[in-house]
């Protein structure tokens, strides 16, 4: 029996949760997907799957053997693809990480753009704000908003992100308009937890606000709450319609850059190739969102 088989079905009955999707998904009998885990299990001397009416569940063992099965399948596919030359009819399913923010304001559109241009892809978009670990989590590749740290993985630039330093009109109003950085420290300063960047400007002291979520903390901003510091996805909106008011312009943070980090630069699968060359043009640079953001 083909062991790239019986590894494929496994990792589709992982991705779909069942074998009656898995089967459906392979155009294979339930029973013949049972069948080729089964002999993978057997092959291995190990279960993979713990098995109940509804649904099926990764053992430890499954846990160990999933990221290097995706690993192994993703390789083939990639060598497969070199050696054919199908950079021109990707297909597959792309798995793709995603700032939480990031996806929701300004992905929707790029999926459906992509899509529409490679209609053999299908899109697995997962969104999460931690590192995902690409090879463990079998991801084909993660969007970052940030300043990167050294990494095995490899990091195409696609566009910068200005930081935006902004406030409510009525908390200015109430408190004061800052004109240099350093007046910060007489704020209230919104933080967001994750940063890497961004200098402690307050204490955690009574009254303080920090959050994992930009968007969050923008809402706590336009309602009065304090100044914000935030990427110029999240609060350009804001600013548009006048709720929030951008301030210290002169001295902002320095930029960030949104990164695709995949593993590969050689044996890279045809529907990843697709996707990094589509987004690595799409956004612009600078990027269409700030275009007029401060007249």
């Amino acid at each position: 029996m083909d062991k790239l088989t019986q590894m494929r079905t496994f990792v589709t009955v992982v991705q779909t949760g069942s074998f009656t999707q898995a089967a459906l998904s392979l155009s294979i009998s339930s029973q013949l997907a049972s069948k080729y885990v089964s002999a993978l299990e057997t092959a291995l001397g190990v279960r993979l799957l713990a098995r109940t009416t509804r649904r099926v569940h990764l053992t430890e063992a499954g846990e160990r053997y999933l990221p290097k099965a995706r690993h192994i399948l993703d390789e083939l596919t990639a060598l497969e693809d070199e050696l054919s030359g199908l950079q021109t009819h990707a297909r597959g399913t792309l798995r793709i990480s995603a700032p939480v923010s990031f996806a929701v304001s300004q992905m929707g559109k790029l999926i459906t753009d992509f899509q529409a241009q490679h209609p053999a892809i299908s899109v697995d978009l997962q969104l999460n704000d931690r590192k995902v670990n690409i090879v463990e989590e079998g991801f084909d590749v993660a969007l970052r908003v940030g300043t990167l740290e050294d990494s095995s993985l490899i990091a195409r630039k696609i566009t910068p992100i200005t930081m935006v330093i902004c406030a409510s009109p009525d908390y200015l109003s109430r408190y004061g308009e800052p004109m240099e950085w350093d007046e910060l420290k007489q704020h209230r300063v919104l933080r967001y937890s994750y940063t890497t960047t961004e200098p402690r400007l307050i204490a955690d002291n009574d009254g303080a606000l920090v959050c994992n979520n930009g968007d969050f903390l923008t809402q706590s901003a336009v309602a009065g709450a304090g100044i914000v510091i935030q990427p110029s996805f999240i609060v350009e909106g804001a600013i548009r319609c006048n709720a929030l008011k951008a301030i210290l312009t002169h001295c902002a943070p320095p930029p960030l850059g949104l990164y695709a980090l995949y593993a590969h630069r050689t044996l890279m699968t045809s529907k990843l190739r697709a996707f990094i060359d589509f987004i690595s043009d799409y956004y612009g640079d600078p990027p269409y969102w700030e275009q007029g953001l401060y007249k």
